[in-house]
């Protein structure tokens, strides 16, 4: 069976419960239980994946006075 046809299904069953309350909680709390729950321990520390930590024993003042003396203009005439 495909979500689609899954959830067309679910919505079929689901209508005569629509207008009653006390069913539609019972049953909200039943599909959540069927999803486990995710961990904040998995969560944490996903971007460490994909990007290192940045380690220098410059202060943060001499890397900024290093990334400002290495600009240059932009000067596009001089290259054509």
């Amino acid at each position: 069976m495909t979500a689609i046809e899954l959830r067309a299904e679910l919505f079929r069953e689901m209508s005569p419960l629509l207008d009653n309350e006390s069913a539609m909680t019972k049953m909200l709390a039943f599909v959540k239980s069927l999803v486990p729950a995710k961990k904040a321990k998995e969560e944490t520390g996903w971007a460490d994946c994909f990007c290192g930590v940045w380690k220098d024993s410059r202060s943060a003042d001499e890397i900024v006075d290093d990334i400002r003396k290495m600009r240059t203009d932009n000067n596009f005439d001089t290259v054509l």
